[in-house]
């Protein structure tokens, strides 16, 4: 239950992510809400992921799905660059999340 509190979790970082762009752009309250929204769900999932999964990998797991989605998002629907060093790095993130959760 704990790894589907932190995956969720991570799902509603992206769409704070979002918010905060959308936001960023266009200060309304439909922003503001995903904004605000995105993020509280995030972190009361996380908090909740606590109960069953050891504090610093449920953090960093978190962490490194919601930067690496967040990265994508924005290359994707937000035209951000898409050089080979920032998707090298992407990878690197995603790799190091793996390990962390193979081994936990």
């Amino acid at each position: 239950m704990g790894w589907i509190y932190v995956f969720v979790s991570a799902l509603f970082e992206v769409v704070g992510v979002i918010g905060l762009k959308k936001f960023s752009q266009k200060k309304n309250f439909l922003n503001l809400l995903i904004f605000i929204g995105g993020f509280g769900l995030s972190f009361i999932l996380l908090y909740l992921s606590f109960q069953y999964i050891q504090i610093s990998i449920a953090y960093a797991v978190w962490i490194g799905i919601g930067t690496a989605a967040a990265v994508l998002v924005n290359m994707l629907f937000f035209h951000e660059s898409k050089s080979s060093a920032r998707i090298i790095s992407l990878i690197i993130i995603v790799i190091g999340v793996t390990g962390l959760k193979a081994v936990s």
